[in-house]
């Protein structure tokens, strides 16, 4: 498909990109195309496989980003109804209607929770349609027998979460054939590559370094937002529905929707240089290491009363683990005293937070808004300090809608036990 927004041509150097590719190929078995970031690489999905107009099912606890790089590629989102323990796609509950209209399917592995990819796969084989994964949080996750981002036509990966690298990502695709079309396709949408941006992203560690070393969190936040520099105040960015009505105008188009899907990621389109790919490279060869400390970390937190741990699909190696509680501000505010900061929040379900005009409401929002309001997704690396900080807070569990109460103690005193 020609996309028709201009571009300088290609992000590879040497056989660096190879290597990452040829890592994650090896991770996946299938074809996997380097790109500067996972939006990125969900884009040129649509784009490849959606015609303009299309509609595609997708969960409402997801980044807002995804929702407008959607809306970008010239799609109407539609919202499913979610399972509350995870927050993945509950298939049986999306109407007959709904599924009769929907053009494509996207998952979204919350925090690395699989959705049921296999029965999503059947029911777009039965359809006709395409299934997209959105692997960013669930790179070392499996499903089925398989890893996530084996089950869609294509898959997007991040290598700023796991990985770590804070930037870059990866598009697989499950056809070999279409290798050649798809990079073809990002070298049309690729910024060039910027000196400066190259220089920041080198110097990022160590100032991220000194800030945790001085403890300057909050001063250094402060001053960001005195700059201007802050892309948002709230979970959610700024939706300023005229703008956005009259991007939609322009949709299918990156640059319409720009200043929308650049938040938290001014570089989500650039180039990647030498400097950033190598990095990428040094931590991609320690994801392994990652995925056991997280998969470690993961089965401590699905051992407290706070969590609700789905048996079917094992212990996965979780970017964040989701607790419930009954005061989430509370605990944030708790873990924040001891310098843990609670982040990928996604609160309001985006429904609620774009309404009518710009989606397909759920027909069930009740499981999605349970899990937005009562999620704490917390980081396994942290599991041990978490443990301590919520016992010590006196953070209370909370039951999942149709949760039959448990009795007896809890562990550290907490309430009811919901393990």
């Amino acid at each position: 498909m020609a996309i028709g927004e201009a571009g300088p041509g290609s992000t590879r150097h040497g056989s660096q990109p190879e290597r990452l590719e040829e890592t994650m190929r090896a991770r996946l078995g299938r074809e996997c195309v380097y790109v500067p970031s996972c939006r990125f690489g969900l884009y040129v999905a649509l784009r490849h496989w959606c015609p303009p107009g299309g509609r595609v099912l997708m969960s409402p606890v997801n980044d807002d980003v995804i929702f407008f790089v959607v809306l970008a590629a010239g799609l109407r989102p539609v919202q499913a109804p979610l399972s509350p323990l995870d927050a993945s796609i509950d298939v049986d509950a999306v109407p007959d209607e709904t599924w009769r209209s929907v053009s494509a399917v996207l998952t979204t592995n919350l925090y690395g929770n699989p959705d049921p990819a296999p029965r999503l796969r059947e029911k777009c084989d039965a359809l006709g349609i395409p299934l997209f994964e959105d692997g960013a949080h669930a790179i070392g996750s499996a499903v089925g027998g398989r890893p996530v981002g084996a089950w869609g036509e294509a898959s997007v990966f991040s290598l700023s979460k796991h990985v770590g690298a804070k930037a870059g990502g990866m598009l697989s695709v499950a056809d070999p054939g279409l290798r050649e079309a798809v990079e073809k396709t990002c070298a049309g949408l690729l910024t060039p590559n910027r000196i400066g941006s190259e220089l920041a992203y080198a110097l990022r560690p160590y100032a991220e370094a000194t800030v945790r070393g001085l403890r300057l969190r909050r001063a250094a936040w402060a001053a960001i937002r005195l700059l201007g520099l802050a892309d948002r105040e709230e979970i959610r960015m700024p939706l300023r529905p005229d703008e956005l009505a009259r991007a939609a105008d322009l949709a299918p188009g990156l640059d319409a929707h720009h200043p929308w899907v650049r938040v938290d990621m001014h570089d989500y389109r650039q180039e990647s240089g030498r400097l950033r790919l190598r990095r990428i490279g040094r931590r991609l060869d320690r994801l392994d290491d990652v995925l056991d400390a997280c998969r470690a970390g993961t089965e401590l937190l699905l051992s407290t009363p706070w969590a609700k741990p789905r048996e079917a699909h094992g212990t996965q190696p979780l970017f964040r683990v989701p607790l419930f509680v009954e005061d989430r501000d509370a605990a944030i505010a708790a873990l924040a005293r001891q310098g843990i900061v609670v982040g990928y929040l996604y609160d309001p379900p985006l429904d609620d937070y774009a309404g009518a005009e710009f989606t397909d409401p759920s027909p069930a929002p009740e499981g999605a808004r349970w899990f937005a309001r009562h999620a704490l997704p917390v980081d396994p690396l942290r599991a041990r300090t978490v443990v301590e900080v919520l016992e010590r807070s006196g953070a209370r569990p909370v039951e999942a809608p149709g949760e039959p109460p448990r009795g007896g103690p809890a562990a550290g005193g907490l309430g009811q036990s919901l393990v």
